[in-house]
């Protein structure tokens, strides 16, 4: 009784409701991370099925570890020592490094969150080296990946990094919201490094020309790239960082965004595929909704809705002709399209926010009347994240081939991983139909 009588007076005093509203506010914030960090974390899922079913099926247990590796060793790396590299208080070097301690923490909510974006950057990297590489060797870079050469890259621009200093070389502030060159070009320019040491598949080349090596199941790949698309809304989504108010209207507007460039990436591939091939290619479809999604990921809190369509059309587009790029004239051989996908659209999607991003009603892009500012220092980023991923990522694979080696044997290959590395298969009924026949 006495509860309802002060409950007027409670409702009255304007500084009890506005701590009310900001803690509800926290609350939901909160909820949304830890939701968005969920459907991130299914979209391990998602690249299981989308590099299983674009390669053989003698290496799917191969691809199922490595995915299991990666959300595994990736989430001790990242709260060990990962995190601390990202989001450490105590900076150095001018902003280039970050460290608050071993098993630094800010929160469970934010911590869970940026390990499964720390897994996808080192997930990248397992589709390209498909089918010929050692599954130690790739346990190692994984690690290495998740506690360091993620992390200390994040630090540079989501932790108020070099790349947010205009006093320096930066002639604005760099903007990648949700990690177009953050996760994905660092997870697509390792990738791009690691594929062109471990060298192509057996049978790839004939003649220095490349053969199409058909993947074993394409409905895999495309539930996996549908499982892909809804882990995005909470990739871009929960980049946002909040929920309420204005947050809540911020964060809707990035996953319709999301979702149109992705559409857009996907019709992009299809048409740019059936003039090319002369018939709709699934699989160039598939990786143009994925190139959709990479070139909205940096810019998705700063592009219009027209705008997020022609930056995910023109992902789309890119991707088909990045890959026969990759493929046809570097003689590398990716065996999903993951330099494509993940480097040169996630290079595209930091870029075009210096050409027609906004902030805002205020336009900060080349053809909005913003100037050339954030353009450069749109570019800037984007180098300066290809070679630090480059660079390191050559380092610590150089290390691991003149150590314990790169590649499995031919005869390993042959046979197929999923024998010579983990003594089971995927598929025990269809081997023995094989076997017999």
């Amino acid at each position: 009784m006495s509860l309802l009588l002060n409950m007027p007076l409670i409702i009255q005093d304007a500084s009890a409701v506005e701590a009310l509203a900001e803690s509800v506010k926290g609350d939901m914030g909160m909820l949304w991370m830890l939701i968005s960090g969920i459907l991130v974390f299914f979209m391990q899922a998602g690249f299981f099925l989308v590099e299983s079913g674009m390669t053989d099926s003698k290496n799917a247990v191969n691809i199922a570890m490595k995915n299991f590796l990666d959300i595994a060793v990736g989430s001790l790396a990242f709260w060990f020592v990962g995190y601390s590299l990202m989001y450490g208080s105590d900076v150095s070097g001018g902003g280039y490094f970050h460290w608050g301690g071993f098993i630094f923490s800010q929160g469970a909510a934010d911590l869970f969150f940026q390990t499964v974006f720390a897994a996808t950057a080192a997930t990248i990297v397992s589709g390209a080296i498909a089918g010929r590489t050692k599954y130690t060797t790739y346990a190692i870079f994984s690690i290495i990946m998740t506690a360091i050469i993620y992390p200390i890259a994040g630090g540079w621009e989501w932790n108020g990094g070099w790349l947010n200093n205009t006093d320096g070389i930066m002639p604005a502030e760099f903007i990648d919201f949700a990690g177009s060159s953050i996760v994905h070009s660092v997870g697509g320019w390792a990738a791009l490094v690691a594929a062109w040491m471990v060298g192509p598949r057996i049978g790839k080349y004939l003649n220095g020309k490349p053969v199409e090596l058909l993947g074993h199941n394409q409905m895999y790949a495309t539930l996996g790239v549908f499982i892909l698309w809804l882990g995005w809304f909470g990739f871009n989504g929960g980049s946002q960082l909040a929920w309420g108010g204005d947050d809540a209207t911020a964060a809707s507007q990035v996953v319709l965004v999301t979702n149109l460039a992705a559409a857009a990436g996907a019709i992009g591939a299809l048409i740019i595929s059936w003039v090319k091939m002369g018939k709709p290619n699934l699989g160039m479809t598939l990786n143009g909704a994925l190139a959709g999604l990479v070139s909205i990921t940096a810019g998705c809190g700063n592009m219009g809705e027209a705008g997020a369509v022609l930056a995910g059309l023109i992902g789309g587009i890119l991707v088909v002709y990045s890959i026969g790029f990759v493929e046809k004239t570097l003689k590398i051989d990716d065996a999903v399209g993951a330099i494509s996908v993940h480097g040169i659209a996630g290079a595209w999607g930091t870029l075009v926010i210096g050409l027609w991003g906004i902030d805002g009603d205020t336009g900060i892009g080349l053809f909005n009347g913003g100037g050339a500012a954030q353009l450069g220092a749109q570019a800037i980023g984007v180098l300066a994240y290809a070679v630090w991923s480059i660079g390191l990522s050559y380092i610590f694979l150089l290390i691991l081939k003149k150590t314990i080696g790169l590649r499995v044997t031919e005869a390993e290959e042959i046979q197929g991983l999923d024998i010579s590395e983990h003594g089971s298969l995927a598929y025990p009924g269809r081997r023995q139909r094989e076997m017999e026949d």
